[in-house]
């Protein structure tokens, strides 16, 4: 790579940590700019996945406040997103990726949907019931496949498990899913560091700004009103998809 290429990184990683913070979707803007800044494919997708660590990390540490209201129901949602995204590594190391990634974009439309429609759906059906709350783990566990496989937009995807099966503002909801996103994230990189092809280079540009982009985001997710995050959401959802299908 040359040095135009690791200013592109440095400057799509906080964007990155920001957008991942936020809403979700944040690998869909440092993911193409690996490629375009020289990497495989299959190499940025691994490095994507290292870089992107200290970004959650940002953005829990400036969620803090949020977390200390939702503390009961992490150590489940947790165990579930380790064994998913553990699952998910392993299908990417060891199965072609053509038929997986067909699904991609409908799966992150559909879930880009649910968000939008969060609150209506929350009138018709009231707040989440047991019921919901018990389909929470094997949906989480779900996401989190697709999260240690690509995780483009998993922020998404996790978020909108959590507004129809949690009962909690879209701001707490969405520091609950960036925990699960580091999570996530914490198993691709142990993984990938160990088996994959990582450009070590490329992440020791990315990962600093991906950590100052997530500490940002979470202040820029507290003060959008509830309607305008949502919308974010959606709006990034919708774009990942898109993305996702034309490359697909």
């Amino acid at each position: 790579m040359h040095a135009d290429g690791y200013v592109l990184v440095a400057v799509a990683g906080l964007l990155c940590g920001l957008v991942n913070t936020v809403a979700g979707g944040g690998s869909l803007i440092l993911f193409p700019a690996m490629v375009v800044a020289g990497l495989p494919a299959l190499t940025a997708n691994v490095t994507n996945s290292v870089a992107t660590w200290p970004g959650y990390l940002g953005g829990v540490g400036g969620f803090q406040r949020e977390l200390r209201e939702e503390p009961t129901a992490l150590r489940g949602l947790a165990l579930a997103t380790v064994a998913g995204s553990t699952t998910g590594c392993i299908l990417l190391l060891l199965t072609p990726s053509g038929a997986f990634d067909l699904v991609v974009p409908a799966l992150v439309f559909v879930a880009s949907a649910l968000v939008g429609l969060q609150p209506w759906i929350a009138r018709r059906l009231g707040h989440p019931t047991g019921e919901g709350r018990r389909w929470r783990y094997p949906a989480i566990f779900a996401a989190t496949i697709y999260g240690g496989y690509f995780g483009g937009a998993l922020g998404v995807i996790i978020l909108a498990t959590l507004v129809l099966s949690l009962p909690g503002t879209i701001a707490r909801l969405t520091a609950l899913k960036t925990v699960l996103s580091l999570v996530d994230c914490t198993v691709s990189v142990v993984i990938f560091g160990l088996f994959g092809p990582v450009r070590w280079t490329v992440v020791a540009v990315a990962a600093p700004t991906t950590l100052v982009g997530g500490y940002l985001g979470a202040h820029v997710a507290r003060a959008l009103r509830p309607p305008a995050l949502r919308a974010s959401v959606v709006l990034l959802g919708l774009a990942a998809a898109i993305y996702l299908a034309v490359i697909a």
